[in-house]
């Protein structure tokens, strides 16, 4: 265990990797912290808010912190104090930027909302991604292969480009989270590639169009996951990130936020 550890997380060339995880994790935990008890009123925290009242969300400084820890990691040494205090800033950074990923793919402050779930679903993922190049994966997968095979670069090259193959067509099934965890875990993007597509998906509408029968597996697929799993994701997200604000009905066919 202690040879695995220093071999594929604790030696010195992937701590900065590590402290960058940490700082991101830890930043996000904080940040939602902060913001639930600003919308419960509750402690000394207060939105903050520049000349004229403009609102200046948590992902401006975000930027700013990434930008300086990204150009700091990329000047400085793999080793030593510069890399580690670099990548906490940007770990830091890139907490506070992706705590409100949903703003920048709306332009809209949606952070309450369903819509603000996405943010959740991309830190949780990020942070699945870093911790599995840090217990030793890398990307396509090229990390199984042999010393013999790495010196071949046909095999390289074919596993890479084969496991890269197998992602995008989970991504055309509408699978994002296999075709992207798929590109650090080969066996997951094959699972994705030949697996049913989802009903919405690009794949289902391009080659389900005249499948009358595979249409409604895949249906009736994702009902049945929906129904197992829908619920259980969500608590947990409310339980990471707060429940979302529900909007209420003034009038029929009008909702509108809280």
């Amino acid at each position: 265990m202690g040879h695995w550890w220093w071999r594929n997380i604790g030696e010195p060339g992937k701590l900065p990797l590590l402290l960058a995880l940490a700082a991101f994790v830890l930043t996000f935990l904080v940040t939602r912290a902060i913001t639930r008890m600003i919308r419960a009123g509750k402690g000394p925290f207060g939105n903050v808010t520049g000349a004229g009242g403009l609102h200046i969300h948590h992902v401006v400084p975000g930027v700013v912190l990434m930008v300086v820890g990204g150009f700091g990691v990329v000047a400085s040494v793999r080793h030593g104090f510069g890399a580690g205090f670099f990548a906490v800033v940007f770990g830091i950074g890139a907490g506070l930027v992706l705590d409100e990923f949903a703003l920048i793919l709306h332009l809209h402050d949606v952070y309450w909302t369903e819509d603000g779930r996405r943010s959740v679903e991309v830190v949780i993922l990020t942070a699945a991604l870093v911790g599995l190049v840090l217990a030793g994966f890398s990307p396509f997968g090229v990390n199984d292969l042999s010393q013999g095979e790495l010196q071949g670069r046909g095999t390289v090259i074919a596993t890479v480009s084969g496991n890269f193959v197998l992602s995008l067509v989970a991504l055309t099934k509408g699978k994002l989270r296999t075709a992207v965890f798929g590109i650090v875990v080969p066996v997951v993007a094959l699972v994705g590639a030949v697996r049913l597509a989802l009903p919405c998906s690009y794949w289902a509408r391009r080659f389900y169009r005249r499948r009358a029968r595979a249409r409604a597996r895949s249906w009736l697929r994702a009902y049945r996951h929906d129904r197992r799993w829908l619920r259980v994701g969500l608590a947990v997200q409310d339980w990471i990130g707060g429940r979302p604000d529900v909007p209420r009905v003034t009038r029929a066919g009008d909702q509108r936020g809280p």
